[in-house]
């Protein structure tokens, strides 16, 4: 991470008896794309407008650039906030919406005007500044709230929930969008959504809240690949958990076995957690191999598991087709269930499997994640 440009310094926020965000401590680096994610409620809003000065901090300290501005007035902090709902006038023109805080500030109407311009042309807008809002698609109408809360030049552009109102194909072009704006102003980004594929698309580093408190810290692929809790892991893609204990942790490799699967759960790494203590083991769906059972076939080999390790005996009670990829739900023999993802792109060199169709799953060592709360 880059020198932190934002501080959160042991931040609590209370109303009356509701504790909405719990002893938060978080840096967030200069130039960074920073995504603060999690479920309704869990507290990402309120520490959003917390940094922007719409609500003042309980206990703790809030920090830009080593200065606390806790109790700073928002017209004096050096951030703009992107809303949900675009803000902007609809009785003023493209042009007069973004110009409207250099207005506030007295800047001239010569630097305006070319700020304006500038602004314009980085979000794609150029020759739109003398449209009206309701002439504007919703796309275009949250780069006008883009270009507004940037031609100000803040150190931090905060967004809350921005592409929510945007319909799925234009949110995934917005995206996109985003991230190379981003790139392009250097600004330091700070993202607030409960959609986790526009986070791990996105950002550069995420932060997911649940309940006021911060439950983990780290880059996309880490978030996915090492979640550190079963809320994360759950709550980040989907995922298979299973409950179980820690039957073996050696420093190369370690035996779980969860009563939810008929067989033991082999791993190709330590977990440095108590003998016998209760764990959850996470396992992507994308990670599941499917093969034929039946008609006197032999049990699949996996190159890097012992026989009989990671190989479970299951039925296909469900198939879902999303296109480029299916999800198979399998019905265990133990009782349990499982779901399995395959890429359609290579179907051809593929075997097809249908309903009720006896299969083995089969998964590597490398596979599952461990964790223990």
């Amino acid at each position: 991470m880059s020198e932190p440009i934002i501080r959160f310094e042991n931040v609590t926020k209370r109303y009356g008896k509701v504790l909405a965000v719990d002893n938060v401590s978080l840096s967030i680096g200069e130039g960074e794309f920073f995504a603060l994610l999690g479920p309704s409620g869990c507290g990402k809003t309120t520490l959003l407008r917390m940094l922007a000065g719409f609500e003042t901090p309980t206990e703790g300290r809030i920090l830009i650039d080593g200065e606390d501005i806790s109790r700073t007035p928002p017209n004096k902090r050096p951030v703009n906030m992107v809303f949900q709902s675009y803000a902007v006038f609809p009785h003023m023109t493209v042009a007069a919406n973004v110009a409207y805080g250099l207005v506030v500030d007295g800047v001239a109407a010569p630097e305006r005007s070319r700020r304006v311009e500038e602004a314009l042309a980085l979000v794609k807008l150029d020759g739109y500044g003398g449209r009206k809002p309701d002439q504007l698609s919703g796309g275009q109408r949250q780069r006008v709230a883009l270009a507004r809360a940037l031609v100000k030049r803040p150190r931090v552009l905060l967004l809350d929930e921005p592409l929510s109102a945007l319909d799925a194909k234009l949110r995934e072009a917005m995206r996109s969008e985003l991230a190379q704006l981003q790139e392009k102003v250097g600004i330091t980004f700070l993202f607030v959504t409960h959609d986790q594929d526009e986070a791990l698309a996105m950002a550069s580093r995420c932060a997911v809240m649940n309940r006021g408190l911060l439950q983990q810290v780290a880059t996309p692929s880490d978030l996915y690949e090492f979640p550190n809790s079963r809320f994360v892991a759950d709550f980040i893609g989907s995922v298979n958990l299973f409950e179980g204990r820690l039957a073996v942790d050696e420093p190369d490799h370690a035996v779980v076995v969860a009563p939810g699967l008929p067989t033991r759960i082999f791993l190709d790494h330590g977990v440095t957690g108590a003998a016998d203590s209760a764990v959850w083991v996470a396992l992507r769906p994308e990670k599941i191999e499917l093969h034929k059972r039946g008609d006197g076939r032999a049990p699949p080999r996996l190159e890097d598991t012992p026989e009989g390790c990671n190989l479970v005996a299951g039925v296909i009670r469900q198939i879902s087709y999303l296109g480029s990829e299916s999800v198979y739900e399998v019905a265990l023999e133990g009782g349990g269930a499982v779901k399995a993802l395959r890429s359609n792109l290579t179907r051809r060199d593929q075997e097809d499997f249908t309903w009720d169709e006896p299969v083995w799953l089969a998964w590597h060592a490398c596979s599952p994640a461990v964790l223990l709360s």
